[in-house]
C-alpha cells in the first residue's frame, strides 16, 4: 500500500490514456452534450435488468424512456465483463451517444487500489469521459473489531482516491442494508471519508437503504454525511415479516418530502433510479422492467418537482 501520493506509475496511466484519447474514434464527438442538462438533477437508470439487450437495443429502450443516462453495471456478470473493459466499453458508449445518452455512473468491482483490474477500468472510463463509478462494498467480519476494521479500510481509501485524481474520475460509495456492509449505519462512512475530497470518493446517498437501517432517524444521519454526498439512489421498501420487500416506488417507506431537503439545500448531482422489485435474471421479464420503471420514473418526477 503506498502513501497516497500520485506515483510515477500512475502518472504513466495517465499519458497512456491521454494517448488514447487522443486516437480513439470515439473522443469528444461521441460523448453526449450534457450543457442542457446543468440547470437540473441528470436522471439515469440503473440498468441491471438488461444484460440480455444488445448495446443498441438497450440505448433505444433507455431513450425512449427519456432517461439523461445509464447507471451500468461494468462488473462480474454485467453488461460488459472487466477484462473487456478496453475492447467493449468504447462500444457501449458510442451506442448511448447516438441517443444522446451518457453512462451517468459506471457501476465496478472497484475497491482495491493495488488491483491491476482497478487501473484497467478507470483509465478506460476516464478517457471515454465517464465521470463517476459506483464502488464494490466493503464487508465487516463481524467477529472483529468494528472500529479497527475501518481503520484498516482508510489507507485503502485513500489510495484510491490519489488513482481518482490522477484520472479525473470520482468514485461513489453506496450506504447499503446489511449488519456485515460497511456504510450500512452511515457513521462509519462519515469517520473513514474524513480527509477525502468528494472530488476524488463521495457518497451515493441511498434513501431506501438509509431508511431501511435509520428508521425514523435517517434525517440525522443524512445531514451528517451530505457534505460528502454527489449522488442519489432512489428505490422503495416495506418491511416484511424480517427483512424489508422492494416494492414500486411511492407505494412504500421513502418519505417524498427526502427530495424537498435536496432541494433546498442545492443538491445538483445525478439521481439514480434502481427498481429492484422483480428478477432481474429472467430476460422474459424485460418488457415488464420497462413498464415498471417508467411508473417509477413518472412518480420521481412528481417528486423531484412537487
Amino acid at each position: 500500500m503506498s502513501d497516497g501520493k500520485p506515483n510515477q506509475s500512475r502518472r504513466d496511466f495517465i499519458v497512456s490514456a491521454t494517448t488514447f484519447a487522443a486516437t480513439s474514434a470515439l473522443s469528444g464527438s461521441l460523448v453526449a452534450d450534457n450543457t442542457d442538462k446543468e440547470s437540473r438533477n441528470a436522471i439515469c437508470v440503473f440498468t441491471k435488468p438488461f444484460n440480455s439487450l444488445s448495446f443498441d437495443e438497450l440505448a433505444d429502450r433507455m431513450a425512449e424512456l427519456g432517461v439523461d443516462g445509464i447507471e451500468a453495471p461494468i462488473r462480474a456478470g454485467g453488461h460488459i465483463e472487466p477484462e473487456q473493459v478496453e475492447e467493449r466499453l468504447p462500444e457501449l458508449v458510442e451506442a448511448l451517444a447516438k441517443r444522446k445518452l451518457e453512462i451517468t455512473i459506471l457501476t465496478s468491482d472497484v475497491n482495491d487500489p493495488d488491483d491491476p483490474m482497478t487501473t484497467r477500468v478507470l483509465r478506460t472510463a476516464a478517457t471515454l469521459g465517464i465521470k463517476r463509478y459506483r464502488m464494490k462494498y466493503f464487508k465487516y467480519d463481524l467477529e472483529r473489531n468494528i472500529i479497527d476494521q475501518i481503520h484498516a479500510w482508510i489507507p485503502q481509501l485513500r489510495e484510491l482516491a490519489a488513482i481518482n485524481h490522477d484520472f479525473g474520475i470520482q468514485g461513489l460509495y453506496q450506504n447499503h442494508s446489511g449488519a456485515s456492509t460497511f456504510g450500512a449505519a452511515i457513521w462509519d462512512l462519515h469517520l473513514a471519508l474524513e480527509g477525502i475530497s468528494p472530488d476524488d470518493i463521495a457518497v451515493a446517498y441511498d434513501i431506501r437503504h438509509a431508511t431501511a437501517e435509520g428508521g425514523m432517524s435517517w434525517p440525522s444521519t443524512f445531514q451528517m454525511i451530505r457534505p460528502h454526498i454527489r449522488s442519489v439512489y432512489v428505490k422503495d421498501f416495506l418491511w416484511g415479516d424480517d427483512k424489508p420487500i422492494n416494492i414500486p416506488l411511492g407505494e412504500g417507506r421513502i418519505d417524498p418530502g427526502f427530495f424537498k431537503m435536496l432541494r433546498d439545500d442545492g443538491f445538483s448531482g445525478p439521481i439514480s433510479l434502481h427498481e429492484e422489485y422483480l428478477d432481474h435474471k429472467q430476460p422474459q421479464l424485460v418488457p415488464q422492467h420497462l413498464t415498471a420503471i417508467k411508473k417509477d420514473l413518472e412518480t420521481l418526477n412528481q417528486w423531484i418537482g412537487s
